[in-house]
């Protein structure tokens, strides 16, 4: 439990520490745009995969026993979790998390007309669709604690970007979105989003989703979510 704690605390602290305005400047301004987003992207990574191995080599200490409909629940959750993270990270959105820069359309912001917050989201339906399937200790605390983590992300960079962007232009693109996932749509405020970045996004999203399910999971994280079913 000793690495796990150790690997949750430094994933944690490399995504809070970087986030600070005065320290994200800094950071860009030595290394550059480009540089600072790729680096970040590959230690998150990096870090992400050191925490979840930590969680699954801990010694294991239950505390319910998963049945056959928390796996369903997971495997049915995943492909939007996985298509709002991909397509976020690729989609240019100056209201949340992004790994690419770019022009913004406000009448056709991509995947951002879902949500204003896709990586967020997607992280959060992540842990989620996860914590049931796994009655353990080291996952509950793995998997809530990063949905947990994600959710809060969601008022503070609203804040932010708020108050970064200005009020005009913040309420230019906000008007266009929602938090919730397919509130705007529903309320007629945006448009389904039918531009090639946002497909390209759907469709690797979704073949991340097949690899996983159809033997990626068993080879990365030894569990195969359709023999558990």
């Amino acid at each position: 439990m000793l690495e796990f704690g150790i690997a949750l605390g430094v994933f944690l602290t490399a995504h809070v520490v970087p986030s600070r305005p005065v320290v994200r400047r800094r950071l860009v301004g030595i290394a550059g745009e480009g540089a600072y987003l790729a680096a970040y992207s590959v230690v998150s990574l990096a870090l992400l995969v050191w925490v979840i191995h930590a969680a699954v080599t801990a010694p294991y200490i239950g505390l319910w026993y998963p049945r056959p409909w928390h796996f369903v629940v997971s495997v049915a959750v995943m492909p939007l979790a996985l298509v709002l993270l991909v397509a976020g990270l690729m989609q240019p959105n100056p209201l949340s998390v992004t790994i690419v820069r770019g022009p913004f359309k406000v009448h056709g912001p991509g995947i951002v007309a879902v949500t204003r917050h896709p990586v967020l989201w997607g992280f959060t339906l992540w842990g989620a669709a996860h914590i049931l399937p796994n009655g353990d200790a080291s996952s509950v605390i793995l998997f809530g604690g990063l949905t947990l983590f994600a959710l809060a992300g969601i008022p503070i960079l609203d804040r932010r970007r708020r108050r970064t962007l200005g009020e005009d232009r913040w309420s230019e693109i906000a008007t266009a979105t929602s938090v919730l996932p397919f509130a705007a749509l529903v309320a007629g405020r945006a448009r389904v989003p039918r531009d090639a970045r946002t497909w390209v996004g759907v469709i690797l999203g979704l073949a991340a989703y097949a690899m996983l399910l159809f033997g990626g999971h068993l080879w990365l994280f030894g569990a195969d979510p359709l023999a558990l079913l």
